[in-house]
Order: structure tokens, then C-alpha cells, then sequence
């Protein structure tokens, strides 16, 4: 979409913030533990504000510890079981949390700087779910009036440290915040792979091995300002900014055994980067509250920006022979525009809310191959690898709501009308267009069964886009026996998903529990083929098939005023149905989560413990094995306005993770193991 209509959509009606709902919406409020935990009739807020381990910690430890939540050691989110997860900040999305990119964004942001954590995992039709759930990371914003700042320090094992500052100002109509960061942070990672082949055209047959080692130090700057000003009794304006800078330089090791017919090569290929990424984020938000009436508008902007350098020089060991050298680099560019408009009004039986959403995105990617010659100074670009695209989406939706209390129901109907449209431009090609459009119903209720206990209902019918990436119509060089090529003739997938739940207080116990069916249709999988050098090349397609049904529950204590305890967990069984060379797989599979907590204050001392637990599951033609972690902090008062704390994560190095896949060309197992122990001790320094 031209940006001149996301500017008049913007000034016409400045749109929305997601949570605009949030106005007279039915909650149930649980103070079973110090980490307040609000059930709304669509999401569940957790207060996290507080929480030790954010002190010092990441965005990517808050979320661990969030109620509903895993997190594995690598950055890769569920919720409930479901692995397609959108993570928003302050309602929107942003460039940065798409892609690849999102762990390494979560690892970096500081979690001193979230106030609360929003889980949605059936989505009304206010949103955009993309099809799954949402997270929604809500910062802090000071309010109180006069000046106020915080400064805060860290250091860990690994020769890793960080530092921060954050600060505000209220006087009057105007209120100023603003906070500034730097991380020198680092992440090791090691993985063994061994992958049994045979491409039926020709019947060849072999086997690869690898092992790799590769470890990332990476440094990262942020900042972000925001400004908002009462503009009258009625209306409100504020803008936000932020700034994030990450440089890395991985040193890469990876031993490469390769046997075939033929005979055997053996060669270590090493890599040492550098990699960089920066992006940015801006809204302008504009808020009128009448006499029962709100209207939330939003301008925003993000934008980033990656490289990842895949140079590479493999040094022969059989046989032995000289090294060779080979220059490489993928490049990302997004852009993410958002114009939305959200107006809810007060009505005789509940509420009314309606809106309307436009996205415009553009993914630019680039892949540089080449081999390199030492002695004559030159290099040669790799015409099959070397090469570049853009996808560009726009996402047009408007959405009605309505809420209803009657007796002892609440009830949330909505229907989401949404547009997709698709446009695909190769640097070497024919364009490809696709456009798309579905109306999708949301349903979302509590009923009052006593003082004591709620029933709620939730379902929701959505579309999921295609991955940017898995729209390339070009390979791209993943490591000597492998690459990768999309599709750009991808379809959306399309999902149902039906919860029914209790949510129950009792003193100072508080529980939930619910039951999910979630089933979608025209699934993205790999399709994979060999090259005319017997090199593998993976694909995506549509035509698999999801199904998954199971029960989650939740359980909060606090059986003395100094401790609290909680507990949550789920069970599911889950179908995949994928197509595969010789027809069609099946699968099916019963997987689930636990995660336990615990707290205990007196006096100056706080101590919290986490631990989850995900037990193994399978994946289209594969599966993977269970992982687990178990997180502990200390906070400790050393006076009013001075703390201490220190952070232990994944005291028993439980993220070492099996995966495996068996599919009619290639048998494969194999090790990830992403360290997350890690030590660290900071101070914390309040001011004002």
C-alpha cells in the first residue's frame, strides 16, 4: 500500500493500540502470588513488574518464567503447546520480533524495562493473530508525578557483563521517559547431525556427519524515549522511539564427514562472521475518552536491518589437499508500516468495539555466494546461490465486537474481515502476485457459576501468511551438502481452535483449567529433492495437515503470607499428516509441559525458583527429544533504594535437545545443544 494512505488513514481516524479492549473488559483477579495474574474474558495479564530475575535479566527470561509459557533455550516460544506464537510490544508488531531475528531480539532486551506480559491463546477478532497466539510485552511507563530514575548493572560468568539506565518525568500535562543500555552478551551452541541419504533419481547413496561448535559474543546497544502530553480533560498524544544495535562475530567450527561410493572427505570448515543488526521503532498515538466512549489510534513504524556474513574456509584433512576459501553473506532488510483505528462504546447490555487494521511489510533479501581465490585476489559468484527478492504484504482488516452481560454471562462476539494480498519481485524473474480474503468469527465467553468458580468458552477461525523466507524462489547455501529454495506459490494455512475452560478462587488458592482442539489445514512442510551434485535441497509446500487436542491447568497457592507457590502444565495429543516422496505420512503423537514456582520473602530477602519441562514431540517426518531448565534468584535489600541480585539459569544444563527425521530420501539424527547456564550478580539503584 502507497504510504500516502497509511497517512491518511492515520490523520482521518489516528488508530488503534491492541489492547484496546482492555476498557471494561470481565476479569477475574488472581493475588495468590506475587506476580498478580488477571484473567480477562480473552487473555490472561501477568504482572511481572516485580519479578526478581528481571532485574538483570532478558526479555527471553521473563517470558520463561511466565505463567502458560515455554521458552526453549534457543528463543523458541509456545504457548499451551502451540508453536505459532506473534510477539507484539505495546500491541503492535515490530520488525525486529519477526523471522530469525525475534530470539536474538528477546535474548538482548532488557527485562527490567516490561511491566506485564499479555497471553492470548485464542485471539478475538480484534486482533491479528496470524493464525496462533499472541504475546503481548507491555513496557513500563511511569506516571507518578515528579522525577524518578533507576540505574542498573550486571556481570557473568563468561567475561559477559551489562549496564543500564532508565528514567522519567511528570510534571503537569507532559510526562518524559526515556532509558539507555549496553550488553555484552554471548551465547554457545554445539551440534552433532548425522544424515543417511539416497537421491532416487540414479540411486547415489552416502552419509554425512557433522559436528560444530560455534560460539557468539556479541555487543548491544539500546536506548528508547518516550513523550506523551494531555492535550485536555479528553484527549491524550504520545510517541515512543527505540534503538537497538547488535554486532556479533561467531567462531564457527564445523567437521564435515562426507562418505559415498566413491571414497570419504573429511574437512573442518570454519567461520568467523562478523554479523550485525540494528533496528528502529516509532508511533505516534493519539487517545479520546468521552462520556462512555474511547477512541485509540496509532501511526508506527519498525524497521530492520541484518547481516550474517557465511564466509567460510574449509582446511582438508582427506584427503589432504590446500584450503579453499569462499565469500558469502545473506542480507535482510524489513519494514513494517501499521495505520489502525479501535473505537469502543458503552451499550445497554455491554460494549461495542469496532476497528480497522492496515499493515504494509516488505521483506528485501539478498544472498551472496562466491568463491575466492587466494593467490590471484579475485572472486567468483555462485550463480545458483548468489541472488535476491522482495516480498511485499499488505493486510487490510476491519473487525466488529460486541459484549454482552446478561445474568451471569459475558460474552465476546467478533468477526474479522481480512484482506491479503501478495507480491513477490525476484532480482533475476517474472513477478508473482496472490491475494486472499477470509472472514473469520471469534467467539469468547464467561459464565458465573458461583462466587467461586467461572466457565469460559473461546474459539476462533483464522489465516496464517507465509514466512517471507519460505517465499524464495532461489537456493540459498545453508553448509556443504545442503540447500535451501522456497516457494513463492505458497497458500496461507488455515486454522480452528475451540478452548473451554474453569477458572477457580478459594482463599488463597486460585486454579484454572481448560481444554483445546486446534486443527489446520493446507500446512506449510519440507519437501525435499537432491541437485544434479547430490547436494540435498529442502523446499516448502502445502497439502499437510495438523490436528492437536489436549487439557492445560494452573494452580497458584500462597499457604503463607511469605511464600507462594504455583503450578502449570498441559497434556496433548497431536496428528500430522505430511506428504512425503511415496505418498502420505502419518503420525500421531501425545507430548505435554510442566512448569513449576516457587517464592519465599522475609525481610530483605526474596527468593523465587522456576523450573519447566518439555517432554518430546514429533514434527512433520521427525520428532524431537525433551528439554528442560530450572532458574533460581536472590534479590536481597541492602538498603531502601539499593538491591542485589543474583540470577542462576539453567542450573543443570537441561537444554540439550535430540531431533531426528525420517522422510524417503534421508534418515537423520542428531544433538542441539544451546548453553543457557549462566551466573550473574547485579546491583540495582533506585533514584527519586
Amino acid at each position: 500500500m502507497h504510504p500516502s494512505v497509511l497517512a491518511w488513514l492515520g490523520l482521518a481516524a489516528l488508530p488503534l493500540c491492541a489492547s484496546a479492549q482492555d476498557d471494561g473488559t470481565p476479569s477475574v483477579t488472581i493475588t495468590a502470588s506475587k506476580d498478580t495474574i488477571i484473567r480477562k474474558v480473552d487473555k490472561t495479564v501477568v504482572d511481572v513488574s516485580t519479578m526478581a530475575r528481571a532485574q538483570n535479566g532478558t526479555a527471553q527470561d521473563v517470558l520463561q518464567s511466565t505463567p502458560e509459557l515455554s521458552v526453549a533455550a534457543d528463543g523458541t516460544i509456545s504457548v499451551r503447546g502451540n508453536a505459532n506464537v506473534t510477539v507484539l510490544v505495546d500491541g503492535k508488531p515490530s520488525a525486529m520480533l519477526a523471522g530469525d531475528e525475534r530470539a536474538v531480539a528477546l535474548q538482548t532486551m532488557t527485562g527490567a524495562d516490561i511491566a506485564s506480559v499479555e497471553v492470548i491463546t485464542n485471539p478475538s477478532a480484534a486482533y491479528h493473530a496470524n493464525g496462533g497466539a499472541i504475546v503481548n510485552i507491555v513496557l513500563k511507563r511511569q506516571r507518578r508525578p515528579g522525577a524518578h530514575a533507576q540505574w542498573r548493572a550486571s556481570a557473568a560468568n563468561q567475561g559477559l557483563w551489562n549496564a543500564g539506565a532508565s528514567g522519567d518525568l511528570t510534571s503537569g500535562k507532559l510526562s518524559v521517559n526515556g532509558s539507555v543500555a549496553y550488553r555484552r552478551d554471548g551465547t554457545q551452541k554445539f551440534r552433532q547431525s548425522t544424515v543417511d541419504w539416497t537421491n532416487p533419481q540414479g540411486g547415489a547413496a552416502g552419509q554425512t556427519r557433522q559436528t560444530s561448535s560455534v560460539f557468539v559474543r556479541r555487543i548491544v546497544h539500546s536506548a528508547g524515549l518516550g513523550i506523551a502530553y494531555a492535550l485536555s480533560d479528553t484527549d491524550s498524544l504520545s510517541l515512543s522511539a527505540h534503538h537497538n544495535q547488535r554486532r556479533s562475530r561467531p567462531w564457527l567450527d564445523v567437521l564435515n564427514e562426507n562418505t559415498t561410493t566413491t571414497g570419504q572427505t573429511i574437512f573442518h570448515r570454519l567461520s568467523t562472521g562478523p554479523n550485525q543488526q540494528a533496528d528502529h521503532d516509532a508511533s505516534l498515538a493519539y487517545t479520546r475518552q468521552g462520556t462512555g466512549s474511547v477512541l485509540k489510534a496509532v501511526l508506527a513504524r519498525s524497521s530492520m536491518r541484518s547481516l550474517v556474513d557465511k564466509s567460510y574456509s574449509d582446511v582438508y584433512l582427506e584427503p589432504l589437499r590446500a584450503s579453499s576459501d569462499s565469500r558469502g553473506a545473506t542480507r535482510v532488510a524489513r519494514r513494517l508500516d501499521q495505520a489502525t483505528l479501535d473505537w469502543t462504546r458503552v451499550s445497554a447490555l455491554g460494549q461495542w468495539g469496532m476497528g480497522v487494521d492496515v499493515q504494509d511489510e516488505v521483506n528485501d533479501l539478498a544472498n551472496y555466494q562466491a568463491v575466492v581465490d587466494r593467490a590471484a585476489g579475485s572472486e567468483t559468484p555462485d550463480p545458483a546461490t548468489t541472488n535476491g527478492y522482495a516480498v511485499a504484504t499488505t493486510l487490510t482488516a476491519a473487525y466488529l465486537t460486541d459484549k454482552i452481560r446478561r445474568g451471569r454471562w459475558e460474552v465476546l462476539l467478533g468477526g474479522r474481515l481480512e484482506r491479503m494480498a501478495l507480491h513477490i519481485t525476484p532480482a533475476l524473474g517474472v513477478p508473482q502476485t496472490g491475494r486472499w480474503h477470509a472472514f473469520n468469527p471469534s467467539l469468547h465467553g464467561i459464565y458465573t457459576l458461583s462466587e467461586r468458580i467461572d466457565l469460559t468458552l473461546g474459539y476462533r477461525r483464522s489465516l496464517q501468511r507465509p514466512d517471507p523466507r519460505d517465499l524464495n524462489p532461489f537456493s540459498t547455501y545453508i553448509d556443504a551438502h545442503n540447500l535451501s529454495r522456497g516457494n513463492p506459490g505458497l497458500q496461507p494455512q488455515r486454522l480452528t481452535s475451540w478452548e473451554l475452560g474453569a477458572n477457580l478462587q478459594a482463599g488463597r488458592v486460585s486454579a484454572s483449567m481448560s481444554t483445546f482442539y486446534r486443527i489446520s489445514r493446507d500446512t506449510v512442510i519440507d519437501a525435499r529433492s537432491f541437485n544434479a551434485n547430490n547436494v540435498l535441497v529442502t523446499s516448502r509446500q502445502n497439502g499437510g495437515r495438523a490436528r492437536s487436542t489436549g487439557v492445560t491447568g494452573s494452580l497458584d497457592w500462597t499457604p503463607f503470607p511469605a511464600w507462594r507457590l504455583g503450578l502449570d502444565g498441559g497434556a496433548y495429543a497431536v496428528l500430522l499428516e505430511s506428504p512425503d516422496l511415496y505418498g502420505h505420512v502419518r503420525q500421531h503423537d501425545v507430548a505435554g509441559y510442566l512448569k513449576l514456582r516457587a517464592g519465599y520473602r522475609a525481610g530483605q530477602d526474596d527468593l523465587s525458583l522456576d523450573a519447566q519441562w518439555q517432554s518430546a514431540g514429533i514434527t512433520p517426518l521427525g520428532g524431537y527429544g525433551a528439554t528442560s531448565s530450572v532458574n533460581a534468584t536472590w534479590k536481597h535489600e541492602l538498603t531502601g533504594t539499593l538491591s542485589l541480585t543474583v540470577n542462576a539459569n539453567d542450573i543443570f544444563d537441561g537444554s540439550r535437545r535430540s531431533y531426528r527425521t525420517d522422510a524417503s530420501t534421508l534418515r537423520q539424527r542428531g544433538v542441539d545443544h544451546f548453553v543457557a547456564r549462566r551466573w550473574y550478580v547485579g546491583l540495582v539503584k533506585r533514584f527519586g
